[in-house]
């Protein structure tokens, strides 16, 4: 990788390359600042070759859904994968069609047994949510997410990672992705800072630029709505049309 970013062989790699390339790890750029800020520990705005191995190590640790820190470095992960054709491993190339999905066949991700009664019953929420055009807006997945109770920075993350091809809606498979995620959290499992193979879609399965950080879902916090906590799928998908 280093080659890629110091063409040179100047011993650096300046920031305007740096973020170039690791924007191929498909991590948001909230991720990506902080790697940089851990790994340009005097704040030059370069990093030598050790500290580009650091930012390496670093998005590794991201990908894995390991905690973005200096704590985290020893940890035993796999390298890091980045979409670009010229880079070792491919993010896409681990999507391939011949993978699981995780979502809908038998299978056990973050501790969790799936089956296909559980894609049957995201389906029925879906389609309890009213649709246009086979799509969710973030307003109409907004009540579902929050029902959850969980931490907005958590409903963020599951928001950014569902909505895979980044048109700020939800479609079938990559709402079921979103519930597959807010279960796992509630069930103390961590959602990943990036999205696992096994997890994406085989309809999504292709490679995807990914533009920087979008708005989440509008307006997760407010003061004047109640939301009772999230009830077993089988009940949410017997209810009418969830409205704010």
């Amino acid at each position: 990788f280093y080659p890629q970013v110091d063409s040179a062989n100047a011993g650096r790699v300046l920031a305007s390359d740096a973020a170039v390339f690791l924007k191929k790890s498909g991590l948001t750029d909230l991720v990506l600042g902080k790697i940089w800020d851990l790994a340009d520990t005097d704040g030059k705005g370069v990093l030598n070759k050790q500290e580009f191995f650091v930012a390496l190590r670093l998005v590794a640790c991201a990908q894995n859904g390991l905690d973005v820190s200096l704590s985290s470095l020893n940890l035993p992960v796999p390298p890091p994968r980045f979409t670009d054709t010229s880079s070792p491993l491919l993010l896409s190339g681990t999507a391939s069609s011949d993978v699981p999905w995780a979502v809908k066949v038998s299978n056990i991700i973050f501790l969790l047994p799936l089956h296909l009664e559980d894609k049957a019953k995201y389906d029925a929420i879906f389609d309890s949510l009213n649709p246009v055009n086979g799509l969710l807006s973030g307003d109409k997945v907004k009540p579902v997410l929050l029902n959850s109770k969980l931490p907005v920075d958590i409903l963020g993350r599951v928001w950014e990672l569902s909505d895979i091809d980044r048109d700020g809606m939800l479609d079938r498979d990559e709402f079921a992705v979103a519930m597959f995620l807010v279960y796992c959290a509630l069930e103390k499992e961590p959602v990943p800072m990036s999205l696992p193979a096994a997890l994406v879609p085989p309809s999504k399965r292709k490679p995807v630029s990914v533009p920087g950080a979008m708005p989440l879902i509008p307006s997760l916090t407010s003061t004047k709505e109640s939301h009772q906590s999230l009830p077993p799928v089988g009940i949410l998908a017997a209810k009418a049309p969830l409205t704010q």
